[in-house]
């Protein structure tokens, strides 16, 4: 074995002794050096870096008056961030289901995730054709409804910078995508004007879509709900026709999150 090939073994080893330590706080609620190293079947040496490397993070913390080691508060952006799009999911279920059962075609839950858009949930309406599984797909941003829903409310600071990165990379998935940041962005102004987002070809060819965004507790748009189908099923004019429903599905699972506008 090479150097480099201990090197990651003993990386890997690291890294899973370290995630044995915060199960173990998980478990017993606090606990020792000693104690921490007797579960691992390491040395107390070994035992006290993992804990000091966790602690350096944030992830667990020391108790003053027993020397004992708990879960830090460093775990709970991480937590809160799984949490949140679990319940986006949780919460969105039966309103996914409903709209596949009403429109009859795909409908998802997506999530942002640096520059691009993850489904997390997915719906099949009876009489859809395709099959294609959406779930932990990562798609664009620019021309998907999802992703527009996603970032047409973002900060324009915010906005801005990702726009000049996406513009930077973008791919032209078909003719109609678009390309150019003057486009884009006049796009997304449109969908802040309206309060959705269609696609008519931009990703995949014969695929069209209608997504509205999903706000949290603070108004920030957390997910995207969207229905999409063959462009046949779902011309412009049939997508304008649904959009009300999508965008009312959009804010009841925003009202579910704990969002009520003013």
């Amino acid at each position: 074995m090479s150097n480099t090939e201990r090197a990651r073994d003993s990386g890997v080893q690291s890294v899973d002794r370290a995630i044995s330590v915060l199960e173990i706080l998980a478990r017993h609620g606090e606990a020792g050096v000693s104690e921490v190293a007797l579960e691992l079947d390491v040395h107390k040496s070994t035992a006290f870096r993992l804990l000091g490397a966790l602690e350096t993070r944030g992830l667990v913390e020391q108790t003053v008056d027993r020397g004992k080691y708990t879960l830090g508060f460093g775990l709970i952006p991480l937590a809160g961030a799984v949490s949140g799009r679990l319940d986006v999911t949780r919460l969105g279920r039966e309103l996914c289901e409903r709209l596949a059962v009403e429109f009859a075609e795909t409908v998802n839950l997506a999530v942002l995730q640096e520059r691009y858009a993850v489904n997390v949930h997915q719906a099949r309406g009876p009489s859809t054709v395709l099959t294609y599984n959406w779930i932990g797909r990562i798609t664009p941003l620019h021309c998907t409804s999802s992703g527009k829903a996603l970032i047409a409310w973002l900060d324009p600071a915010e906005l801005g910078h990702l726009l000049k990165d996406l513009v930077a990379a973008t791919e032209r998935f078909t003719e109609h995508t678009r390309m150019t940041l003057e486009d884009i962005e006049a796009d997304l102004h449109r969908v802040r004007e309206l309060g959705y987002a269609l696609v008519e070809e931009e990703y995949e060819v014969g695929l069209n879509a209608v997504g509205a965004p999903i706000r949290d507790q603070t108004g920030a748009v957390a997910a995207a709900l969207s229905v999409s189908g063959p462009a046949y099923r779902l011309p412009v004019g049939r997508l304008t026709d649904m959009a009300p429903a999508v965008v009312d599905a959009a804010d009841e699972i925003s009202r579910r999150l704990g969002w009520f506008p003013g």
